[in-house]
């Protein structure tokens, strides 16, 4: 606990104590009632001091109606009409609430803190070959940055010398070190494990990986969900209603009946049980354990109202290369055509597509090999392909559309993989096929998805239909869309929206990079391994911060978990106000009935909401 928290369970502990005490004696001792009030109002200050200060400092700021001026009338009301046991307990057993929520809250924290530890201090930069330590804020791009074992990565950059593990657990969940070596892109707030590693910038502080994270996880409480939103307007309505309930209720039936204390007790029963504050806890508490609990496993959620959303998700779209499949392709067969050799034309394609950071790209440049020249002229056609000139050589690589777009006879590959055609000054050069795998968890995501409430999954992808629907089938994908160029991605998800029931969601999960459009458009867009691109940290509601399927059910179940909880607390405490209200009303329950149907319903709602916490470590 923190010495706030120990300092209130002393507070708490000496009242009771003093309390007992006092209790007891009375039993025993017939005393004076003026010295019985003294009495107990030393555990009552002793207890709640800090409840009557809010009270009297929100009324001067002009905010009435809360929790603390519930307490502070009920209890200073028990106290005039001479109930000065129930007076203190009311006030104990309030602070043993607020202590539960405190630890609560904390725990709740702590399950973010690894990410909120990530931001790293100093940077040290090196300088004519010195090293220098500087503020990571100072870290210009292009700075050679020297990490030394057990070191924070200060900001986003590349290995230019040594080899080393990173610990990343704490940005992508994930256990096992990542090795690095020269060539390799890292990502500020890893932890450098073993040797010594030279970086060179690739980002400023405030656009590195760290800096997003960090501003993620503080704004993720700007968002709330729809249960929380309801829950503050309801309170604000709430509780002045029950304030004049129960003015109504000790100033009518005493002006019929001649019995003020009768009814004027009911009152601060009907005042004590009425307060809001289990539902107005309990509810956030579960939203933010969420939140927390999924950043603990590399999922960044920027709001409860996403996480709310989540839990009702139906229908699940995905893009396929880099989402569904490893994204890593290998050439499997090359066939040239009009006179070229095999490897003459995997240095034209390699040539061709040089600049292009697709990973089919990148696979067919590995395949060549060295002796690749780079264009002279290089044009992206979008969705298509690609045209480059060489000389007095104009070659143009793409799906088979752009070839019939461009009037070249080629001759069609069949094939469950992928095919990119070239032509060179408008003849049919060959074909290049290159397969790609599913991601060895795919499978099992959706599968898992699907017991969690996904009723439909569909794919949305570029590539031909024979790749698409070889990768679907054997993931199980309900609907494959393929040859869709990205403003057919949108149009087809805007009819699976428009399909869809009126309570119902729909999830887009992409790779991040070049799904900024269907991620915004979606109900819920979840980008996977998007901590390098701002595009789509900035479109998409929920960020994987590596590209693991995997997470999905994992953030399915915690929503689900969490909207679970807060129904549960919700109808639970409601439930049990308005039962208790009415039989205080009626004459039936008493201070200490109150009491329990207040504090005690809130620490029950609060240790509910506690459960989020301790599911999402298990899970």
């Amino acid at each position: 606990m923190t010495k706030k928290q120990k300092k209130l369970l002393l507070r708490i502990v000496a009242a009771a104590v003093l309390f007992g005490i006092i209790w007891t004696v009375s039993r025993f001792v017939e005393l004076p009632r003026w010295a019985l009030l003294l009495l107990y109002l030393v555990p009552y200050f002793t207890a709640g001091w800090d409840v009557l200060w809010k009270s009297a400092r929100n009324i001067s700021h002009g905010q009435v109606f809360d929790e603390c001026f519930l307490m502070a009338v009920a209890t200073i009301g028990a106290l005039i009409i001479g109930e000065y046991p129930e007076s203190v307990f009311v006030m104990v057993f309030y602070q043993v609430g607020e202590l539960f929520q405190s630890i609560a809250v904390g725990k709740s924290r702590r399950s973010i803190k690894n990410l909120m530890d990530i931001c790293p201090e100093t940077a040290v930069r090196l300088v004519n070959g010195e090293p220098e330590e500087i503020l990571p804020e100072e870290v210009e791009v292009g700075d050679l940055l020297l990490v030394r074992p057990g070191d924070k990565i200060p900001v986003d950059a590349e290995v230019v010398e040594g080899a080393s593990a990173l610990n990343t657990a704490a940005l992508t969940g994930e256990s096992l070190p990542l090795d690095v070596k020269p060539g390799d892109r890292v990502i500020s707030g890893c932890i450098n494990l073993t040797g010594a590693l030279k970086l060179r910038a690739a980002a400023e502080f405030g656009q590195s990986a760290v800096s997003k994270i960090l501003e993620l996880v503080e704004n993720a409480s700007e968002n709330k969900a729809k249960s929380e939103s309801f829950i503050t307007k309801f309170a604000r309505w709430y509780t002045p209603a029950v304030v004049g309930a129960a003015v109504l209720l000790a100033l009518i039936p005493s002006l019929i009946t001649k019995n003020p204390a009768e009814w004027v007790y009911r009152a601060l029963i009907f005042l004590v049980v009425s307060c809001p504050c289990a539902v107005v806890i309990s509810v956030p508490l579960a939203f933010f354990a969420g939140i927390g609990g999924a950043s603990a496993k590399g999922i960044l959620v920027k709001g409860g109202n996403y996480l709310e959303a989540m839990a009702a998700v139906r229908t699940a779209v995905f893009d396929k290369t880099g989402t569904l499949t490893e994204g890593r392709f290998t050439v499997s067969e090359v066939l040239p055509a009009g006179g070229l050799s095999e490897q003459q034309l995997l240095l034209l394609a390699a040539g061709t597509e040089y600049y292009s950071t697709h990973p089919i790209a990148a696979s067919i440049r590995e395949a060549a090999g060295p002796g690749v020249k780079p264009p002279d002229e290089v044009k992206e056609l979008s969705g298509k392909g690609v045209a480059a000139a060489f000389g007095d050589q104009t070659v143009i690589a793409g799906s088979a559309i752009l070839m019939q777009e461009a009037n070249v006879p080629f001759e069609a590959v069949r094939d469950e993989g992928t095919v990119v055609y070239f032509a060179v000054n408008g003849k049919y050069a060959g074909a290049v096929k290159l397969t790609d795998r599913p991601k060895k968890n795919a499978a099992k995501a959706l599968s898992a998805a699907k017991k969690l409430g996904v009723r439909r999954t569909v794919m949305l992808t570029g590539d031909r239909k024979n790749a698409a629907q070889h990768i679907g089938e054997a993931l199980g994908v309900d609907q494959i869309y393929s040859s869709l160029l990205p403003q057919d991605k949108v149009e087809k998800l805007r009819e699976i929206l428009a399909s869809q029931g009126k309570r119902e969601k729909t999830v887009y999960i992409g790779d991040g990079i070049n799904d900024a459009p269907v991620l915004t458009l979606s109900d819920v867009g979840v980008a996977m391994g998007a901590l390098g691109s701002d595009a789509a940290i900035e479109a998409a509601d929920v960020v994987f911060t590596d590209d693991d399927i995997g997470k999905l059910p994992v953030l399915l179940a915690i929503a689900k978990k969490t909207t679970r909880i807060v129904r549960e607390n919700v109808g639970f405490a409601l439930g049990v106000k308005f039962a208790v209200l009415l039989l205080a009303a009626l004459g039936f329950a008493n201070m200490w009935i109150g009491v329990l149907a207040d504090v005690g319903v809130a620490v029950l709602c609060i240790l509910n909401a506690m459960r989020m916490i301790v599911k999402t470590k298990e899970k």
